[in-house]
């Protein structure tokens, strides 16, 4: 493993503290403490699971599926439960083969969230490695309700040596999508990065500006692939989910962007997100760097989870 992933792995162990504390000695106790399975065990188990953010839907799921396992291996030990249960969680949280496709073509990616998330910031991280891809990148700055976040997207541009094209503060988003479109087709860019709006008047013209961009992304670059990521803040638990859920209604959303897993972060809303709304985590951030942010892997995250040692 490269020193940088090892770095990462360590750091979102770490980012995973709190989670982990919830969840695994808990469940340390629920293998170690009951001698026989039996629905107390499971009910236990279940308890445990959605104490450590991993919702009530996702938990049921993890639940059902040990059940069935247990019964086709015939297990009777509740200790020999517990490799069982962390590779479930594992096969649940592949992101699988095609997830990154979109870094070898020509794309378009949008990236939604509301403010705070950490949106501008991962647009800008993403640029980067793009970039050190051998990627030809241009941002769009089109969050251009909030104060400072185009310049703060024009430094993160100036980082990666990337272009960029942006309007004025308060200029409407939706032409700004248009004039970077435009552009990236003129100066055959591979990936065209989106900073959307995070804050309108209010939630309904929000959701209505993004499906405005969307709409003229498809009639101005029809044949770009198509990304739609959502950025959420991993220290909000289930409202990370409602987030998703409402951004899902207006932008065909294909992947997750789970940033400030750093602390505080309730971890398990990772399991919720990909059991409820079967949408992938594709990234994962764990600070401010552009290191910082890593293409998300099931096992390494699992482990990081439930303290397995690599």
């Amino acid at each position: 493993m490269s020193e940088e992933k090892k770095g990462f792995f360590t750091r979102l162990k770490e980012g995973l503290t709190k989670t982990r504390n919830n969840i695994v000695s808990g469940i340390d106790s629920v293998f170690s403490g009951f001698s026989s399975i039996d629905d107390d065990f499971y009910e236990e188990l279940e308890e445990i699971l959605i104490m450590g953010d991993i919702g009530v839907r996702a938990t049921n799921d993890i639940i059902e599926r040990l059940k069935e396992q247990v019964k086709q291996q015939h297990i009777k030990e509740p200790a020999q439960c517990k490799q069982l249960l962390i590779d479930s969680i594992k096969e649940q949280m592949q992101v699988g083969e095609t997830a990154y496709e979109f870094e070898h073509e020509q794309s378009v990616v949008l990236v939604i969230g509301v403010n705070g998330v950490g949106k501008t910031t991962s647009v800008g991280k993403l640029a980067g490695k793009l970039k050190e891809q051998g990627r030809k990148v241009m941002l769009a700055a089109a969050d251009t309700f909030r104060a400072a976040a185009v310049e703060q997207l024009e430094e993160w541009a100036h980082r990666a040596g990337v272009d960029i094209i942006a309007g004025a503060e308060n200029a409407d988003p939706a032409s700004v999508i248009f004039d970077a479109v435009h552009a990236a087709k003129a100066r055959k860019v591979d990936v065209l990065l989106c900073d959307t709006a995070g804050r309108l008047h209010n939630k309904k013209n929000l959701m209505e500006e993004l499906k405005k961009i969307n709409r003229i992304i498809d009639k101005e670059f029809p044949d770009a692939h198509r990304e739609n990521l959502v950025v959420l803040d991993g220290t909000t638990g289930q409202n990370a989910l409602s987030q998703a859920r409402e951004f899902g209604e207006v932008a065909d959303l294909t992947g997750i962007i789970l940033t400030k897993m750093d602390g505080t972060a309730k971890g398990g809303i990772a399991v919720a997100i990909q059991s409820e709304l079967k949408i992938p985590v594709k990234y994962i951030g764990v600070g401010e760097t552009i290191e910082d942010l890593q293409k998300f892997d099931a096992d390494q995250f699992v482990d990081a989870l439930f303290n397995v040692e690599e």
